[in-house]
């Protein structure tokens, strides 16, 4: 599968059902950036009326993962990526259209070079920003991945 907004968003309804029913979706990803929106609905709200902080958090990953997913896809490689540790600050009550954006795809680039040359694991952090549509930012979050070259079947 290429990595495409639109087929990361059917991926979505299979594999990860929660982000998708909530409305967390991929609108844009480059070699550079990746940005998820999800808008505030009755669905994916808190008891404060504002979006809840699991969306927030499945929203942020996806900004970061579908990055080192795509740069694993053109690598050509088997690899593997998993979320190691996990960090948010939250700042304003999000309401309507949030937009959650990672700017991190040259830093996945160095780190995935490094994975393939030596073989060895590597860790990298990514982070997401969120912000309303007023620009306000809601909250931030940061990923450690670790990305690692699979060893080959025998």
């Amino acid at each position: 599968m290429r990595i495409t907004p639109p087929n990361l968003n059917i991926f979505m309804l299979f594999k990860l059902p929660s982000a998708f029913f909530t409305g967390v979706r991929l609108r844009k990803i480059t070699n550079k950036i990746a940005v998820v929106k999800v808008t505030h609905r009755w669905v994916n709200q808190n008891p404060f009326n504002s979006l809840y902080y699991g969306v927030q958090a499945m929203a942020a990953e996806l900004s970061t993962g579908a990055l080192v997913m795509k740069k694993i896809q053109e690598c050509g490689k088997p690899v593997s990526m998993l979320v190691t540790k996990q960090n948010a600050t939250f700042t304003k009550k999000g309401r309507g259209r949030i937009a959650f954006v990672c700017e991190d795809g040259e830093a996945i680039d160095e780190k995935l070079q490094e994975a393939l040359v030596t073989g060895e694991g590597q860790v990298i952090v990514l982070t997401a920003v969120a912000t309303d549509a007023q620009g306000d930012i809601v909250s931030a979050f940061e990923f450690e991945w670790s990305i690692k070259l699979k060893k080959p079947k025998k």
